[in-house]
């Protein structure tokens, strides 16, 4: 007891030795990164996620098996009509670009079933409520 005594002076000097201690823990783990700076990032990121454009697995195998190869060009002209398509409130939709025509899933943005020019000689389309020509 007596050691303790000369150890410690007061209570105040013991209370704020182990708070000194917890609040040092505290700040190795804050950054220097504002929370508003985060959130923002996490929001930016989620768009992105959201704005990408996918290819359902029988999209892909057509174009696979037609060996058709979108440019980058194409491939931003197509997102571009998807979000034209998006604006006007159209759910399922035709784009056309260049010789090639998509179905589209507009609000699951998602690419249904591609066709090439050999394909759409038909000109019938189905199922869709409306149409991009880019």
């Amino acid at each position: 007891m007596n050691q303790i005594s000369n150890q410690f002076l007061s209570i105040e000097q013991i209370r704020d030795q182990y708070l000194n201690q917890s609040q040092n823990a505290k700040s190795a783990y804050v950054s220097d990164v504002a929370f508003e700076d985060v959130l923002r990032q996490k929001q930016n990121e989620a768009v992105m996620e959201s704005s990408e454009l996918k290819f359902s697995k029988h999209a892909a195998n057509r174009l696979n098996d037609r060996n058709i190869l979108l440019t980058d060009s194409q491939s931003v002209r197509l997102e571009n009509g998807v979000k034209q398509a998006s604006e006007k409130g159209i759910t399922e939709s035709l784009v056309l670009i260049d010789s090639l025509a998509f179905i589209v899933n507009i609000p699951n943005k998602t690419v249904v079933t591609a066709l090439d020019q050999t394909e759409t000689n038909s000109n019938i389309f189905t199922n869709i409520d409306g149409a991009v020509i880019i």
